[in-house]
């Protein structure tokens, strides 16, 4: 509903719940009541007229909606019943019309009516709006319809009415009350107040009998543990010698020794590797080879085997495929495959050549960064060495006026300690008589203690003699009769009653059926075990076969890579600028070797000859210890 907001909206509001209660008293058809108001109402404007009838008619054709929540309202809040119509119209306004009107026709609307009884409405309406106030309302109408048209608008304007809710929570100074005035107050008599009492005596603590000393048994390791600690060990000798039993006795098809031809070759391959080693060298000698020498034998579980057959059938699979493809006149890839070998060798080789030169680019580079740290570190030595001339000076000077700084503080510390010395002797002799008294009061204290601890003694001893004789008499035995028969019933004339001894033999012959059941299933288990073990020896022998051939492809192809290489290090070799920059790097090692030796030269010269420097830290290490003497000097005169 958006109209052009009339100036005084709370005397309209006010005129639309008399006539609310009116339609409610007389129960009348609604167009006929509409059309009677509108006549007594021609006094009014044309646009309050409108308000105040949509406002009417909307009560009473949303009411059902609208009396969930006024009932329960009142339901909770005892108010006056003269004040529904008005819940009920801001009830509407807030769920129909709050945009049209806006918040702050709606604020001056509520505080019109009292802002306390709607402050306690608003907060009740929005606090339980998305809980059952949803619920019933989703029962009269579509939950679509509810929570576009009215939950998500008032969601929104639920900050702001949050603020107006604070704002009808804060009375108005008129609203205050007065203080009240003072009245006389009646002063207490000034009587002599009673002495405070004295404390009691704390109650003794009474001392107890000496308990028995822990046993040493408590702080030494039962001989059970060691005895547990042997068997333990005993258990893992027998372990490892049934694993080398059984790593000694291996299968025959699974057998990964090789034959002497092979290994001769393997030999040979690993003599020319370690010729090829360079331990001195500075860089690295490369990634390890990714193929090793399966020099020791391997134990395989069934899934290994079974993951093996598995991927050995694949393979074959993949050749006989390829086979049949070829047959049916599918193209031979291989002349690509070559082409495609041929450029990347290019492209290696070009990049082999490239990384080359950045190395001794590299290399270079380093060489002269060593050469402009040395001129660097000799401008750096000088100017230190001029630095540390001139702190000696500076040090020895301090060292003089901290000297006649000493003897004058001597002389002030003797003066001093003269003038302490006479009351030093009278605080002596008034804490020997503080002592004296404070002896004299803990001796007799100690008596009145021993006194009352003797008395409580006594007294324990006696509850203690009488706590044991009643643990004595509760210790005694109770004789009780057991006269139970194992052959006889209980008596209950049960169908399925029996006795004791019955049933024990049944339950021998159904645990002696059990057994017969579990070694038939035992020895089924077996049987299919031994099945298994022979389907998995005839896999390995087959997979055996085809490893032989696959590791024979491979060493052939490892050759001719071999090979590949050492054309690619041969080209390498005969580059003219990687030449060119081997011999520039030759050049720059030689310039920094000669001013690593220029250095030497000049250093020996100087440890033979004693210079000025060493002087100079003589004298200031002289100073040093002075300053330290005299500063222990100062502490000892201090008293």
């Amino acid at each position: 509903m958006v109209l052009k907001m009339p100036s005084r909206f709370g005397s309209l509001v006010k005129e639309a719940c008399a006539l609310l209660d009116k339609f409610t008293s007389d129960s009348r058809d609604v167009d006929v009541f509409l059309e009677e108001a509108s006549t007594d109402l021609q006094s009014i404007g044309p646009t309050e007229r409108k308000f105040i009838l949509e406002v009417v008619s909307g009560c009473v054709e949303y009411e059902k909606l609208l009396n969930v929540v006024i009932s329960a309202f009142y339901g909770q809040h005892r108010l006056c019943t003269g004040d529904r119509s008005q819940f009920i119209v801001i009830c509407y306004l807030a769920t129909f019309s709050l945009d049209g009107l806006g918040l702050g026709h709606f604020s001056g609307i509520v505080k019109s009516l009292g802002p306390i009884k709607m402050h306690l409405f608003l907060d009740f309406f929005f606090s339980n709006l998305t809980s059952w106030i949803q619920e019933k309302w989703n029962s009269i109408y579509e939950a679509e319809f509810v929570e576009k048209h009215w939950i998500g608008p008032l969601l929104r304007w639920r900050p702001e009415i949050n603020l107006l809710m604070d704002q009808l929570a804060v009375p108005k100074e008129s609203d205050v009350r007065r203080a009240p005035v003072k009245t006389t107050q009646c002063q207490e008599f000034n009587l002599t107040k009673p002495k405070p009492r004295s404390l009691p005596m704390p109650e003794l603590i009474p001392l107890q009998e000496k308990t028995k000393p822990v046993p040493n048994t408590t702080y030494t390791a039962p001989r059970e543990i060691q005895i547990i600690e042997e068997i333990k060990e005993k258990n893992q000798q027998k372990a490892q010698e049934l694993l080398f039993e059984a790593n000694m006795t291996q299968f025959k098809c699974g057998n990964p020794e090789k034959s002497e031809h092979t290994k001769a070759v393997v030999s040979l391959i690993k003599a020319d590797l370690d010729s090829k080693l360079k331990f001195d060298s500075f860089h690295s000698s490369g990634i390890p080879p990714s193929i090793k020498a399966k020099s020791c034998s391997v134990k395989l579980n069934n899934a290994a085997i079974r993951r093996r057959e598995a991927l050995h059938d694949r393979q074959v699979k993949e050749e006989l495929q390829r086979i049949e493809r070829l047959v049916q006149g599918a193209r031979d890839p291989s002349p690509f495959v070559q082409r495609q070998k041929e450029v990347l060798e290019r492209d290696l080789q070009e990049k082999l050549q490239t990384a080359e030169r950045k190395r001794l680019e590299t290399q270079i580079s380093e060489q002269e960064a060593a050469l402009a740290r040395t001129r660097v570190a000799e401008r750096n030595q000088k100017t230190a060495q001029l630095k540390k001339e001139e702190t000696a000076q500076l040090m020895r000077r301090y060292a003089e006026k901290r000297l006649q700084e000493e003897k004058q503080l001597r002389d002030l510390m003797q003066q001093v300690t003269d003038g302490h010395f006479n009351s030093k002797v009278a605080k002596e002799k008034i804490k020997q008589l503080k002592q004296r008294i404070v002896k004299e009061v803990s001796e007799q204290s100690q008596e009145l203690l021993r006194q009352a601890l003797e008395e409580q003694q006594e007294e324990l001893c006696r509850k203690f003699k009488i706590i044991r004789e009643i643990h004595a008499i509760e210790s005694l035995p109770r004789i009780r009769p057991n006269s139970f028969d194992d052959t006889e019933t209980a008596g209950h004339e049960l169908l399925s009653e029996r006795s004791l001894a019955e049933l024990k033999e049944r339950l021998a012959l159904l645990r002696q059926q059990q057994e017969k059941e579990q070694e038939e299933r035992r020895r089924n288990i077996l049987e299919e075990k031994q099945k298994k073990k022979q389907e998995i020896l005839e896999a390995l022998e087959n997979i055996e076969l085809h490893e032989r051939v696959l590791a024979k492809e491979a060493a052939e192809r490892n050759e001719k890579k071999k090979a590949n290489q050492e054309l690619l290090q041969q080209m390498l070799a005969q580059d003219e600028t990687i030449v060119a920059l081997k011999k520039k790097l030759e050049e720059k090692k030689q310039a920094s070797q000669r001013v690593k030796q220029a250095e030497r030269s000049r250093t020996n010269p100087c440890k033979k000859t004693p210079t000025g420097t060493n002087i100079q830290r003589d004298l200031k290490e002289k100073t040093w210890e002075e300053l330290e003497r005299s500063l222990a000097r100062y502490i000892q005169d201090t008293p």
